[in-house]
């Protein structure tokens, strides 16, 4: 005989979880009580957004879901940021809740909130639990469906009772089978087919990874394919990493803030292969005019995103690994050479950053910090200029790419940046933020101390929303309401308060040494660049 909160721990160990993050309250509590005396490690966030979070950042790097956990009430609408952050982004994450009593339900009570409701169109799947027998089947379908086909969040609402009722004999499902979800992974031979035959026709083609590589762990079959074809290979802001950077098949990142030569090949391809992408609007903002000109061959586990920003002619739906390791069986193909060339020529360009006195340069500062670190190093990119500057400077070579891209989270890259390194303490990770960012999220220095977590962060600090501002510049006649960050704190003083060596530089002969000090001083470390006011994201 165990409790529902017993339960609930002996199904996160069958499902082999070790890690979880979360911050406890009176409607969970029996569930902590329940963890305290387990081997599961217990992250103690200071706030239940970031949890989800940093059970983002661990699930992206470890390759199983993260699991996240608040109480009822606020702490389960706190966490509905991190929840649509991974709802966008395709991560897997079991979101764990409290709740009141099953008899008070719509009352009004204290601390209630209809969370399954709240969340309803931004989670893979919710589950309400009125019954603790119920707890195990729940948690091995909420493990498979967070995990396959599309993966993304699903969520589990447990009361207080239910976590407090008994189950006499406690046995963990071994097979899932849930009628109607069914998840097509393998693509249809003939659509296969149909797409190398038109890859055979094509003078000019394009290969696009998006973030839906790496949710397949179809990223290494993508560099296979496109090495054995020699073709030309751009990416979403997501799909960063899918190719060495400064591999010469690799022309960067496409859209409204890319570089020009993923633009340009994108424009004149004939032939445009896309690969666990939306096509959101910030990556292609005229996918009909793409369209008109290319053959579109449209690859994704998700039959409800073909086709839905960009027309199709051959949609295949299926895993990404599975259906481009089939489409190799069928393929003999290899890109024309001048094709290859005109891209290659396309993708030189001038790396010369003028320096400003008194300031550093984020583009050549980047360009630094890859060299320095270990090939197999993580970056984690907040939101705003800095992820744009992260995404077109900073190389990855060995190593991962880690950003919010569908929501555009500002405050994700400090806690996501704690989950990737509790999942691979063995790599370098840094976070790179501005000063907007940073203070979305200053206060998990605390749970860096707490958990042991080596983060090095890395400040932008130009005292704007730069983003906004030069939105504003653009349409709205440069009229700055509310961008400027007046009134922000001593970055250092914060970090010497919490125990964090740090190191403020601003001019550009500083950046390598302080980029040496940073990766060698042991634990966390904050470095803060003084950057122009006006520097421009591109």
């Amino acid at each position: 005989m165990i409790t529902g909160a017993q339960a609930m721990v002996e199904c996160l160990k069958c499902e082999g979880v070790t890690t979880v993050f979360g911050y406890p309250g009176a409607t969970i509590a029996p569930f902590y009580d329940a963890l305290f005396a387990s081997s599961i490690r217990h992250v103690l966030v200071r706030q239940e957004q970031n949890a989800g979070h940093a059970a983002s950042g661990y699930a992206r790097i470890s390759g199983k879901p993260g699991v996240c956990i608040a109480t009822s009430g606020p702490g389960a609408t706190n966490l509905i940021t991190g929840i649509a952050t991974a709802y966008m982004d395709s991560i897997p994450l079991i979101c764990i809740t409290g709740q009141v009593r099953s008899d008070q339900l719509g009352r009004d009570v204290f601390q209630e909130a209809d969370i399954t409701g709240a969340t309803e169109s931004f989670i893979k799947h919710s589950y309400l639990v009125k019954d603790t027998k119920d707890l195990p089947r729940v948690f091995k379908e909420a493990f498979h469906i967070a995990s396959t086909g599309r993966p993304g969040p699903v969520l589990i609402d447990i009361p207080i009772d239910v976590q407090l009722g008994e189950i006499p004999d406690f046995s963990y499902p071994e097979k899932v089978d849930i009628v109607g979800y069914k998840p097509s992974v393998a693509g249809n031979a003939r659509q296969i087919q149909r797409a190398a035959d038109l890859i055979q026709t094509a003078k000019r083609p394009v290969f696009c990874a998006g973030g839906g590589v790496f949710a397949a762990e179809g990223y290494r079959m993508v560099r296979k394919l496109c090495e054995q074809c020699h073709m030309p290979v751009v990416s979403t802001m997501m799909g960063i990493g899918v190719l060495p950077s400064d591999h010469p098949l690799y022309l960067g990142m496409i859209g409204t803030h890319g570089v020009k030569a993923a633009n340009r090949a994108l424009r004149e391809a004939d032939l445009l292969i896309l690969a666990g992408a939306r096509v959101g609007d910030r990556a292609m903002a005229t996918p009909d005019q793409i369209a008109e000109r290319a053959h579109i061959i449209h690859i994704d586990v998700d039959p409800a995103e073909i086709g839905k920003n960009m027309p199709a002619e051959i949609p295949i739906v299926g895993d990404v690994e599975n259906v481009l390791g089939r489409l190799m069986e069928v393929l003999s193909f290899e890109t024309d050479e001048g094709w290859v060339k005109q891209c290659a020529s396309l993708k030189a360009r001038d790396c010369s950053f003028p320096s400003r006195e008194g300031y550093v340069n984020p583009k050549a500062f980047l360009r630094k910090l890859s060299a320095a670190m270990d090939p197999d190093c993580i970056l984690v990119a907040d939101v705003g200029q800095n992820q744009i500057w992260c995404a077109n400077y900073f190389t990855i070579r060995q190593g991962r790419f880690l950003t919010s891209g569908g929501m555009g989270t500002m405050g994700y890259s400090i806690p996501a940046a704690i989950g990737a390194k509790l999942a691979r303490p063995d790599l370098q990770v840094c976070a790179v933020c501005g000063d907007g960012s940073f203070q979305m999220s200053l206060n998990e220095l605390a749970t860096i101390n707490q958990s042991g977590a080596h983060v090095k962060m890395v400040v932008m600090r130009n005292g704007r929303l730069g983003m906004v501002r030069e939105l504003q510049d653009k349409l709205y006649g440069g009229r700055h309401s509310a961008t400027k960050l007046d009134g922000s704190p001593d970055f250092m003083l914060l970090a010497k308060a919490y125990g964090i060596p740090s190191l403020s530089i601003r001019e550009d002969g500083q950046v390598e040494e302080a980029i040496g000090t940073m990766l060698s001083t042991d634990g966390p470390f904050l470095l803060q660049c003084i950057v122009h006011p006006d520097e421009p994201s591109l």
